[in-house]
């Protein structure tokens, strides 16, 4: 069947016809050929009946006895080969079948004969079509010549449909002819009879003949003929025109209908008045309304196109609409005061003034819009703003006289249809469209600026504020009805929810809309009912309860921006507390009466826990912020709301069963499901404490640790999706939780571990289902794979040293002999044991993916080693650095000479990194660490590996000599102030600004025996001072001498080891150290004990001495170059003061010197404290860097812990930490604060860049901090110094009350 014959053609012919004419509706109802060809293309999805068209049968049977017998034959071929394994998979046979097919033979002279054979079919086809249409043309001319009497016809029909209009080309001529035809004073029968005319002429001739301006002279009064017909069909004409002209030509049409309706409403026979209503039935006032439907219409469709047009055209619109639309009586016409205005039927077709939104929504026209009401259009704006001032009169009025005024705005709730509006109605309307515009116009600074406008029946001018304030008093005095009231309506035009809208984009906008939001006075308006019930005054309004929810509504959204938060905290322009209490502090006593139930108004209301819950929210708003939280402190509402839901607990657990009574069942059920919501609202408000560590702090005192957890836990695992930001939050929380001992047990209690384990197994081990996929998906390049770094980073934000400790502390990992490969993984143990210790063939042979998950194993361990403490411990229990040895002692080529050489692949460089980075001390200018990466130009990895300690000496910078430290005068005056025995008034002062002025000109004189000299003898006579003692010590004596390292615990011994190994690197050590700092670290130890009380508690780091090791009392014992006694005696005395409690960690450990709840959380004040007011500070000055921590999911609070925790060892160089030291404790611990805001200002790019990367919190774990010199950073710390010392020195002096 490779060639077609004459009857094949003919019978092709007569099914492909069949086939058109069956889809003849879907093509000619196609926009353009284009869409046509793809409705052909795709016939087979879209029509059902499309394998049974005789042409598609023939094609198909055509086709199957062409190709039929090569798709067998390949098959069978298929086949026996799949039997010998060589092609697998149905998809892949059908590739293959498919491929072989299309080139063969048979196939091409198919396509060849079926292109020669179609192309004859259609042609003929062509052909035919154009002789019937010459037919069908000829027979119509007939026609046309029969009843053709004039150079036109009018065959038009009332329709409007194009298809049943005939156009007639006029020339300029017959335009004119017609233009006088049209005129007025001609009869009506001749009017009409060229009106018609008219009708069927393109309107491009009419709009652009010479003849239109008198044309449109003639159609603008002939508008207003009495025969309805005739205007009727001139509306035709203008409609017409509107759909299928450009803007250039429709301006003209439009501006003409304005004109008209603008003489309508001046003349004498337009005689409507508001007081007498409107009667939409009425053929006249249906006339009119119709008009300015049309009108509207155009509004509402011009802004689409009129950009593409000179302005002037636009402004010729806006002009004659603003003209039309500020049109009125004048003030001596008897009609005046009772005048229904264009602007009451614009109101009454287009309620919400959607026009005017439209209008106003690019700039382009928004300026011009402006720019004429500010220049002769006030008028529109004094109307408006006098409609909202006169309801709200009316609203105020009908209150007080307890009587019903809700009828207009639930109209449309009625099932009757009504056809007239009353004089109150028409006003209502009028008030929700200028309430509408008013709400569009004032969010641009150009609207804005219109204000203030005076109107004539008050003194005072109105300003834009003013306006805020009536809309936000129209929300309460306005009626209202219960939200589940308004449920049931789609469309609800009463005030409260026009406002709420308004009010809503408001909170939305950022710049001049917020600007004008947010301003003491709508504060006040929007606080007016709260004040009231709080002051126990009478409360004029509809519905109390809804009206407190959209008061709380816009409060929430106002609180959730800056700008917003700092206007209820702190006022307008930070007004001073004592004057009057801000917004918040309103908020949070409202919101502790009504979680009391002492607000008598609201008793017994069904909605009361709706109520409290948004009130909570706009809480929760502030205090998940750290200055929020500052403010809100003192009212203990964490308390109110944790009593709360132990109340709300114990209620819930004393329900009833339910008895076999269907409606006692019925209503226990719903009492349930409402307790049940308000326990859990109560608990996110208590969780969202979390988000600051002084929060975090507060929940612990709660009690409710374990059920907010489990709380967070249970959301998480039912929400499949949650948005980004509740992600963010989140993460946020857990990474909160994760730095405090209490509530990191709380996480493995709550099942959240063994959910992330879990999952990231089987992201790293399982991976996705390869079945049915035609080529297997590639091999990671990452070390760790995208699909698991979502996993990596939530595990680096949770091991943080307390979590690790609780979770890890005197815990064996589990070393079996076999594993199973069904054998998940279910805790940070096992993770330790199957990704990082891999020290048997059992372990490897576990795990499918081993490079992959053990690089991953050894990423982690890399970033948790960084926190020396974990490093410490991690070392002492499971013998890291000695595994990863032997794993590269075994990763060497086998040769018979000799040893081998190392293998250079993934694991090994991961393990040479780590290695490195675990046995060294030093920082960015003292260690080296290997990069992961090979040389660019020679390909090798150029760092060599090592299987045995010392690490090779390549790793170390240059070793420094002993620094030899010259005094200068400067240097000389601190040293003689210290050292003279009378000192002036004031000596403490002076030596601060001699000493900063040292550190600014000659820092590197700032160290050695100078810098042990100075901080001794500032610390001595600090400490013989009662006033600057902040903590009594007893006396302490010395034990004896002979203390071994074996004295001291296994952390203590390698940290030891370590203090020594880096105090030798750097010169200031001797080889007898060890014994000197294990003496320090004993005395220190047992010295503090005097001061320790006793606490039950099954927090591993509460059951003895201090968790991690003591790097701060080691610093110091570097300083004073290893003199045990001066070191001690240094310790004792600094321990009297203040900044001990911030520098020295194991200071406050067990202390009694804290609240015994303090202690028994785990908590060190550096954390609740420092931590928190770095977060703090860190948005006010940073805010860039806020914002990134916060898209990154983690916090500064935990990586300034583990830096202030281990005194900045491996981030900075020795000379900086000493630095460090110094300044804190010469200038006083608040500077430990600003060092840390200082570091983040140095990062901010590299911040803002790892962000972007995704990966903020390994940068900053694993990084040193390149390029900081604390000196560099001293005015800008003295700058933060003056704006926030006193209240950071007043909450660092709290640490002892119970309340922080």
């Amino acid at each position: 069947m490779s060639h077609f014959t004459s009857e094949d053609e003919a019978l092709l012919q007569s099914m492909l016809r069949q086939l058109l004419q069956s889809v003849k509706e879907k093509i000619t109802g196609a926009p353009s050929a284009e869409c046509a060809e793809e409705i052909l293309l795709h016939l087979e999805e879209t029509d059902e009946n499309f394998h049974n068209y005789e042409f598609v049968k023939y094609l198909r049977q055509y086709i199957k006895n062409t190709v039929g017998p090569v798709i067998e034959e390949e098959t069978e071929k298929c086949t026996s080969a799949q039997s010998q394994g060589e092609i697998s998979g149905y998809d892949t046979l059908v590739q293959h079948l498919t491929k072989k097919a299309r080139e063969s033979k048979e196939y091409r002279e198919m396509i060849h004969a079926l292109k020669n054979v179609m192309m004859v079919v259609v042609e003929s086809l062509i052909n035919k079509f154009e002789e019937d249409r010459m037919h069908d043309k000829e027979l119509a001319s007939k026609a046309k010549k029969e009843r053709q009497s004039d150079y036109y016809t009018d065959n038009c029909s009332d329709s409007d449909s194009s298809f049943n209009q005939s156009y007639a080309f006029m020339s300029q001529e017959q335009l004119q002819l017609l233009t006088e035809k049209l005129d007025p004073s001609q009869p009506k029968e001749v009017r009409q009879e060229a009106l018609q005319t008219l009708c069927l002429a393109p309107a491009s001739d009419i709009l652009n003949c010479e003849s239109w301006p008198s044309l449109s002279k003639h159609l603008t009064i002939s508008l207003a003929d009495p025969d309805a017909t005739f205007s009727e069909k001139i509306l035709r004409f203008y409609a017409k025109t509107f759909s299928s002209s450009p803007f250039n030509m429709t301006k003209e049409v439009y501006t003409s209908l304005a004109r008209h309706l603008e003489l309508y409403f001046l003349s004498e026979e337009y005689s409507l008045h508001i007081s007498a209503g409107l009667d939409v039935s009425n053929s006249d006032v249906n006339r009119l309304l119709k008009k300015v439907r049309l009108l509207n219409e155009y509004q509402k469709e011009a802004p689409s196109s009129w950009i593409r047009h000179p302005e002037k055209y636009m402004e010729e619109v806006v002009e004659s609409t603003l003209s039309l639309l500020s049109l009125k009586h004048k003030p001596n016409h008897p009609a005046s005061p009772d005048f229904l205005s264009p602007m009451h039927f614009l109101a009454l077709l287009d309620i919400k003034a959607v026009w005017f939104k439209k209008w106003t929504h690019a700039y382009y026209s928004r300026r011009v819009v402006f720019r004429l009401l500010e220049r002769k259009y006030r008028s529109l704006i004094n109307a408006a703003v006098q409609q909202c001032l006169d309801y709200f009169e009316f609203c105020k009025a009908a209150v007080n006289k307890n009587s019903k005024v809700d009828d207009f705005s639930q109209q449309q709730c009625s099932d009757t249809q009504d056809f007239s509006y009353t004089g109150p109605e028409l006003q209502y309307i009028y008030f929700v469209h200028s309430l509408c515009l008013l709400g569009r116009l004032l969010i641009y600074k150009e609207g804005q600026n219109l204000f203030p406008v005076q109107l004539k029946n008050k003194k005072a001018t109105v300003s834009r504020t003013d306006v805020l304030v009536l809309f936000v008093q129209l929300i309460y005095s306005s009626p209202s009805y219960p939200k589940t009231a308004l449920a049931a309506h789609t469309e609800n035009y009463s005030p409260e929810s026009l406002v709420m809208e308004i009010l809503q984009v408001f909170c939305d906008q950022t710049g001049c809309a917020a600007e004008c939001l947010y301003t003491d006075t709508v504060i006040d308006a929007l606080l007016h009912p709260v004040q009231s019930l709080l002051n126990g005054t009478e409360v004029y309004i509809n519905c109390l309860e809804t009206t407190l929810l959209d008061v709380a509504d816009i409060l929430a959204r106002i609180a959730a921006s800056g700008d917003g938060l700092s206007l209820l905290l702190y006022g307008e322009n930070e007004k001073n507390a004592k004057d009057s209490p801000t917004a918040a502090h309103v908020l949070v006593q409202f919101t502790k009466k009504l979680l009391h139930d002492d607000i008598s108004l609201l008793s017994g209301s069904e909605f009361m826990p709706v109520v409290k819950g948004a009130f909570i929210f706009v809480c929760r708003q502030m205090y998940r912020t750290c200055e929020g939280l500052q403010m809100l402190i003192p009212y203990g509402l964490h308390e109110s709301i944790a009593e709360a839901w132990r109340k709300t607990s114990l209620l819930s657990e004393r329900v009833p069963t339910p008895v076999t009574d269907a409606d006692s069942s019925s209503s226990i059920s719903q009492e349930s499901k409402t307790s049940l919501l308000w326990e859990e609202t109560l608990l996110d408000a208590l969780l969202n404490f979390s988000t600051t560590p002084k929060g975090l702090f507060l929940l612990h005192s709660t009690d409710a640790m374990n059920d907010c957890v489990n709380f967070m836990f249970n959301s998480l695992s039912k929400k499949i999706q949650t948005n980004e930001y509740e992600d963010f939050g989140n993460r946020i929380i857990v990474t909160q939780m994760a730095t405090t001992p209490m509530a990191a047990v709380s996480l493995q209690n709550s099942g959240f571990i063994k959910a992330l384990v879990t999952e990231l197994w089987a992201l790293l081990e399982c991976g996705k289902d390869d079945l049915r996929i035609t080529q297997p998906k590639s091999t990671p390049v990452d070390p760790i794979d995208q699909s698991c770094q979502k996993s990596f980073l939530f595990l680096v934000n949770l091991l943080t040293y307390p979590a690790v400790f609780e979770l890890l502390s005197k815990r064996d990992i589990p070393n079996k002999p076999m594993y199973s490969f069904r054998e998940v993984p279910t805790d940070i143990i096992d993770i330790i044991d199957r990704l990082i210790i891999l020290n048997s063939e059992a372990k490897i042979h576990s795990l499918f993916n081993y490079e992959q998950s053990h690089i991953f194993g050894l990423r982690l361990l890399n970033v948790l080693c960084c926190e020396l403490n974990t490093l410490l411990l991690l070392e002492t229990q499971y013998k890291v650095s000695q595994v990863l040895l032997t794993a590269q002692e075994e990763n060497v080529t086998e040769t018979s000479e000799g040893p081998g050489v190392f293998i250079i692949d993934g694991l090994s460089v991961e393990r040479n990194h780590v290695l490195v980075r675990i046995n060294l001390i030093g920082g960015p200018q003292e260690r080296i660490l290997p990069l992961r990466e090979l040389d660019k130009d020679s390909g090798l990895y150029p760092w060599p590996m090592f299987s045995s300690l010392p690490v090779p000496k390549c790793y170390l910078a240059g070793i420094p000599r002993k620094s030899e430290f010259r005094q200068d005068k400067d240097v000389d005056k601190l040293l003689k102030l210290l050292r003279s025995p009378d000192k002036p008034t004031g000596w403490a002062e002076i030596y601060r600004k001699q000493f900063c002025k040292v550190m600014k000109t000659r820092p590197n004189s700032i160290g050695g025996p100078i810098l042990a000299e100075l901080i001794e003898k500032f610390v001595s006579h600090l400490s013989e001072s009662k006033t600057d003692c902040y903590f009594s010590t007893g006396s302490y004596k010395a034990m004896d001498a002979d203390v071994k390292k074996e004295n001291l615990s296994s952390v203590q011994q390698l940290g030891v080891e370590m203090t020594v190994r880096y105090g030798k690197y750097l010169n200031l050590l001797k080889e007898d150290a060890e014994n000197g700092l294990c003496f320090v670290l004993k005395n220190c130890e047992e010295f503090l004990k005097q001061q320790q009380r006793t606490v039950v508690s099954s927090l591993c780091c509460l059951q003895e001495c201090y968790a991690g090791y003591d790097w701060f009392a080691s610093s110091i014992f570097l300083i004073m170059s290893g003199d045990r006694e001066r070191t001690l005696m240094f310790l004792q005395q600094f321990s009297r003061l203040l900044a001990s409690a911030f520098l020295w960690l194991p200071r406050l450990h067990l202390s009694m010197h804290l609240p015994v709840t303090t202690v028994e959380y785990g908590i060190h004040p550096v954390y609740f404290c420092s931590a928190h007011h770095i977060e703090m500070l860190l948005k006010a000055e940073l805010p860039l860097v806020c914002s990134a921590f916060h898209m990154s999911g983690f916090t500064p609070s935990q990586i300034c812990l583990q830096w202030i925790t281990q005194c900045f060892w491996n981030y900075m160089d020795w000379s900086e930490i000493c630095h460090y030291i110094a300044i804190c404790i010469f200038l006083g611990p608040d500077y430990q604060i600003y060092i840390c805001i200082s570091l983040f200002r140095h990062l901010q790019q590299d911040i803002l860049k790892h962000t972007e990367a995704r990966d903020l919190q390994v940068f900053l774990k694993e990084e040193a901090l390149h390029g900081f010199r604390v000196s560099d950073y001293l005015d800008y710390m003295e700058s933060l110094e003056e704006l926030y010392r006193p209240m950071l020195l007043k909450d660092m002096k709290n640490i002892r009350t119970q309340n922080t």
